[in-house]
């Protein structure tokens, strides 16, 4: 009986080419460090999956809203809450002001990771996505002001196509199937994050009416006890989860949106690894509560919070009014712009390059990318124009219609690309010699390329042995007819 052998093909497939080696600290979009790749793996994972989540929620919402509009209205006004605290609020406030606090939570401890951390350590390498975010964020602002200052419609809505969800755009990747490289991925989710930082400050500081000082200044002492819990390293979800509901609440009253206090939290924690730690306490805690942010949080507001009425004319009121089409165009053209046009500049005055791998299209589709806009222009837009429930309406109805467009364009862009974009992903992921980490950061380790040799002569081997097998078989002799 003849041994069984391993078969290798006699032709190797075709494996993608690596990407291009390019020179630290002057590549604009270049490869991520080992740690740095798999954090934003592990991260822009669990954030895909709530994108996914979120569509569905978005278009359960409108589906509800616009065939059982009164059961919706119903649920997301019903009231509950001890109002002897101040927090007798609605379905959809809860959702809004409470949910929200979770989401805004991680964004802290994003924010936390990356400047100790990550890609905003470095002042140079920070400049990039700050400028993007900045620009990315004040082109908006200009486009719908410049159409509400002609077309005299009102200036409040200013802020609400500054900003760009995260989870949305994800989901778009996943359903058009775009395996983007990590360069473009991390740049994506740092620009995001710092965009949800000055979204941030524009609710704190725009959205911020009359303060309870008493109630602030007691919020104030309950995240000094709350950082003073964290410093002297005290453990147990049952000590800091009813710390912050407690904070989250003395938010609420001072007037104060009460996300705030989510950032505030997540701001405190502590991003660094001492030795002996795989894992710092802020990337351990991110770990658990992001999946709570994606998957419930964040989907449960966009239920209550994307129920556009479309009858009566709404979706035509969106190119009819200005307000509307402001944010439409703010979301669509000023996003586009102002990503691409401040990530322009920022490698021009840096002097940084762009990856040879990259082209200045894969910048621009990204910006367009960023373009969708979804959950906290929703809450800016409800801040915005609270207490006019038909313009509300209509502005979230532009919001939808403005990341739906936004959505289309860039994906088509990245489609363009995607043959481009599958094999950088592919050399990124090949791990040949089976060390579990990526070949293309064993490159310069002497282990790797002697597996690698090992690994080739074995093949050798084996076919060597299948020739002399094929050549002894034609050698025979016929057998008897």
């Amino acid at each position: 009986m003849p041994i069984p052998t391993r078969r290798f093909p006699l032709v190797a497939p075709p494996t993608p080419a690596p990407p291009t080696p390019t020179p630290p600290g002057r590549t604009l979009l270049g490869r991520l460090s080992l740690p740095e790749r798999t954090y934003v793996a592990d991260a822009l994972r669990t954030e895909t999956v709530g994108g996914v989540l979120l569509l569905a929620a978005a278009v359960t919402a409108l589906i509800w809203a616009n065939t059982f509009g009164g059961s919706y209205a119903d649920v997301s006004g019903f009231h509950f809450g001890p109002a002897s605290l101040g927090l007798d609020l609605s379905v959809a406030h809860w959702a809004a002001d409470g949910l929200l606090a979770v989401f805004f939570f991680v964004v802290g401890a994003e924010l936390k990771r990356e400047l100790v951390a990550g890609q905003l350590r470095d002042p140079r390498a920070a400049a990039l996505p700050i400028v993007a975010a900045l620009c990315g964020m004040a082109v908006p602002a200009l486009v719908y002001t410049l159409t509400n200052v002609v077309g005299g419609g009102s200036l409040a809505g200013w802020a609400v196509p500054t900003a760009t969800d995260i989870a949305f755009a994800l989901a778009v990747l996943a359903v058009i199937g775009t395996s983007l490289p990590s360069a473009l991925r991390a740049f994506l989710l740092t620009l995001a994050v710092v965009d949800d930082l000055f979204a941030i400050l524009i609710i704190a500081v725009f959205f911020t009416e009359d303060l309870a000082f008493l109630a602030l200044g007691a919020a104030a002492l309950g995240l000094a006890f709350f950082h003073l819990l964290l410093r002297f390293g005290v453990r147990g979800w049952y000590v800091y989860v009813p710390l912050a509901l407690v904070i989250w609440g003395l938010m609420y009253n001072s007037g104060v949106h009460a996300t705030i206090a989510g950032v505030a939290m997540g701001l405190m924690l502590r991003c660094t690894r001492r030795e002996g730690e795989a894992h710092s306490p802020g990337e351990h805690i991110e770990h658990l509560v992001r999946p709570l942010s994606a998957g419930v949080a964040v989907p449960l507001f966009a239920l209550f919070s994307a129920g556009v009425s479309l009858k009566g004319g709404a979706l035509a009121g969106v190119v009819t009014r200005p307000e509307t089409l402001g944010v439409v165009l703010g979301l669509v053209v000023g996003k586009t712009a102002g990503i691409f046009a401040g990530t322009y500049l920022a490698a021009r005055f840096t002097k940084a390059e762009l990856n040879k791998d990259l082209a200045w299209a894969d910048v621009f589709a990204l910006a367009s990318l960023a373009g969708i806009g979804f959950t906290v222009s929703l809450l800016i837009g409800e801040l915005s124009f609270a207490g006019d429930a038909d313009t509300v309406n209509e502005i979230k109805a532009a919001v939808l219609l403005g990341s739906l467009i936004a959505a289309v364009l860039s994906g088509v862009l990245l489609k363009l690309r995607v043959r481009r974009y599958r094999e950088l992903y592919e050399a990124e992921e090949r791990d040949e010699d089976g060390s579990g980490v990526p070949d293309v950061y064993e490159e310069d380790d002497p282990g790797y390329h002697l597996r690698m040799a090992a690994i080739h002569e074995a093949k050798a081997a084996e076919h060597r042995r299948r020739a002399e097998r094929a050549g002894a078989a034609r050698n025979k002799p016929d057998g008897p007819a």
